[in-house]
């Protein structure tokens, strides 16, 4: 068996790329056949336009290959702990007991994950200075758009999505970084402080050290009703199961004007509006299931609520938001497989889940599934998530009291700077727009493409703010910042990181963009060494496929991680039946498929009059989406 595998060795490595010699001989013989499939369409370039179902094989296989080679645990696993998951039919306050092996799996305070094994840059934080990166190869100069696909609403979501996931906790020590003389006039600030990420120790031999979540990382809402019983307590009105909301359909404030809503922690009016939209919408799930069942009381209607709610948010994120983000058939039919599997909506209402994972989707399997490593969201899945380009330089606020003009769109109002929309001085400036005026001019404004020279300037000189909301006396330089946070927390720079993924790693420049004034300045940055480049850096420069608002690179995590929260999730696998969720809750979840659908129930005027486009995060006047005869699986990729 050895000589035969030593020969099957000798014939790979013929067809690999040499990086990935020693990742294929650790991999079971299955796997090496299996790697070396996707890695052969990878070197001619061609899995994007691969028909839907040659594509969706592809991506099935690489996702199989991540589930088994990049996902580490950090910290002691815990060992026959165990728990009744019938004395917890409700997501808990911190996050704990979802995982029946594993209590404290995804809860409060547990440790980020990593996909790619920790690179200690200690030697390496300033190297390059990070305020050189940012001012040379960040720093917007002009503004560039997405055009039609992705809307402001869009980019308001996945911030909405990362205060419902992760934030690291951090040490009370501070550091600062000085602007370098080379480019300290164009920096806003000359230097900045900040506290570093706290190094915890892990007692585990492998990965001796990581950074914990202070969020809960499942998919449950914690953005709308926080990541511990405190918070909950907060937002709660204690009276039929309900949350606190404004009568003018926004967030309430306290006294100090801080938002009352789970997470109010560097957020601005985008994700303050969702916020009060999805209030909104727990509470419309509370009068319903009352009406249903009147012996339930405020517990109950709490604790069922936000099952149903949370669901909603997680369907809206898969079958509608990622579904804008990666514009093609191929992740179209992708990502309702996850939710639906290949069966598709129809059978799976009329029969219920059938044929596992690939057939009747993630949702509703009989058992949940973490792949051996307890759950968690990553550190590298934090480094793709870093997407601040998004945000334009203004808010263009709409007249919504005009009649409607071309395609619904709504005339111009005023352009209002960002920063007088974001933190405590945003929360006053929304209630005198309105949460309509607010989604509406969201809705028609395209946000910022993902692409290097986009980050916001106004971002340069921040007002942090403490997890309660306060701001904080030092500003700081953000997109700095980001570049600092990947090499503090030993996140892997961008060719080690597309190694490490099964990527094909860059040689040149040329590998990574077309752009001669990029390669230009990544020269001047990086000299001719493809091994120091940072990851956001690269993640902006990298060619993008078509239909794709963000990168491969970036996409490889999202095509693992995206799969991982729905499928370890036991509200949604075992317990993602009418039990737990009762049969009106389940059907609330099964009949909403779109952010759309969310809005129509809440403000059904302003779609009519306002939503032109399909999706509500594509920009509204764009037109809808046309009827394709051709079934999706048998589509060729345009």
């Amino acid at each position: 068996m050895a000589s035969i595998r030593s020969l099957l060795k000798t014939l790979f490595d013929q067809f690999i790329h040499k990086d990935f010699h020693e990742a294929v001989a650790k991999m079971t013989l299955i796997d090496a056949f299996l790697f070396l499939i996707v890695h052969s369409i990878d070197k001619l370039g061609i899995w994007p336009r691969l028909p839907v179902i040659l594509g969706l094989l592809y991506l099935g296989i690489r996702r199989h290959l991540h589930q088994e080679y990049n996902l580490f645990n950090v910290g002691r696993s815990a060992v026959g702990v165990r728990f009744n998951p019938m004395d917890y039919p409700y997501r808990t306050a911190d996050g704990k007991y979802n995982d029946p092996f594993n209590g404290d799996a995804g809860s409060e305070g547990t440790f980020f994950g990593r996909n790619v094994l920790p690179v200690d840059q200690k030697n390496k934080l300033i190297k390059p200075d990070p305020m050189v990166v940012a001012t040379k190869l960040l720093a917007r100069r002009k503004f560039t758009d997405t055009g039609k696909q992705f809307n402001m609403i869009a980019a308001s979501w996945i911030q909405f999505m990362i205060h419902d996931w992760i934030d690291h906790l951090e040490d009370t020590k501070q550091i600062e970084l000085t602007a370098p003389r080379e480019v300290a006039n164009q920096c806003p600030l000359k230097s900045f402080k900040f506290y570093k990420t706290k190094e915890v120790p892990t007692s585990f031999y492998d990965i001796k050290s990581g950074a914990l979540n202070i969020r809960t990382p499942w998919w449950d809402g914690s953005a709308v009703y926080g990541s511990n019983a405190e918070k909950l307590q907060k937002v709660r009105t204690f009276k039929d199961g309900k949350l606190k909301i404004s009568s003018d359909g926004l967030l309430l404030h306290d006294k100090d004007g801080v938002a009352v809503s789970g997470d109010v922690r560097n957020s601005w009016i985008g994700v303050s509006t969702l916020q009060a939209l999805f209030i909104k919408e727990h509470n419309a799930v509370c009068d319903a299931l009352k009406r249903e069942y009147h012996h339930l009381d405020d517990e109950e209607l709490y604790r069922h609520a936000r099952l149903v709610t949370s669901a909603v948010i997680a369907k809206v994120h898969t079958i509608d938001w990622t579904v804008e983000l990666l514009k093609t058939d191929t992740l179209l039919a992708g990502m309702r497989g996850n939710w639906y599997g290949l069966l598709g909506k129809k059978f799976k209402d009329t029969f219920g889940h059938v044929g596992g994972a690939v057939l009747g989707g993630l949702v509703g399997l009989k058992k949940p599934n973490n792949h051996g490593v307890p759950y968690s969201l990553t550190e590298e899945f934090v480094s793709v998530y870093r997407m601040h380009s998004l945000l334009p330089d203004y808010l263009h606020l709409r007249d919504i009291s005009a009649a409607p003009g071309p395609n619904k769109s709504p005339p111009l109002f005023e352009k209002v700077p960002l920063p007088k929309l974001i933190g405590l001085r945003g929360e006053t400036a929304l209630v005198e727009i309105g949460f309509e005026k607010q989604m509406v001019s969201m809705g028609h404004q395209a946000s910022g493409a993902l692409e290097l020279w986009n980050y916001p300037t106004w971002l340069r000189e921040l007002i942090p703010q403490d997890v309660d909301g306060r701001d904080r006396l030092d500003h700081v330089d953000l997109p700095a910042l980001e570049v600092y946070r990947d090499r503090e927390r030993n996140v892997a720079r961008y060719n080690q990181f597309r190694r490490a993924l099964l990527l094909i790693p860059i040689s040149k420049w040329e590998d990574l963009t077309d752009d001669k004034e990029a390669i230009q300045t990544l020269e001047e940055v990086y000299g001719d060494d493809v091994e120091q480049l940072d990851l956001l850096v690269g993640l902006m420069a990298e060619k993008k496929i078509t239909g794709f608002a963000i990168s491969e690179t970036a996409f490889i995590i999202f095509l693992l991680m995206a799969s991982r929260r729905l499928e370890a999730d036991r509200f949604f696998t075992s317990n993602f039946n009418e039990e737990t969720y009762t049969k009106k809750g389940l059907e609330w979840v099964n009949n909403t498929e779109s952010l759309k659908d969310v809005l129509k129930r809440h403000y059904p005027e302003m779609v009519e009059k306002w939503m032109n486009s399909t999706s509500a995060f594509s920009v509204w006047d764009s037109p809808p989406n046309a009827d394709n005869p051709i079934p999706l699986y048998l589509r060729v990729a345009q």
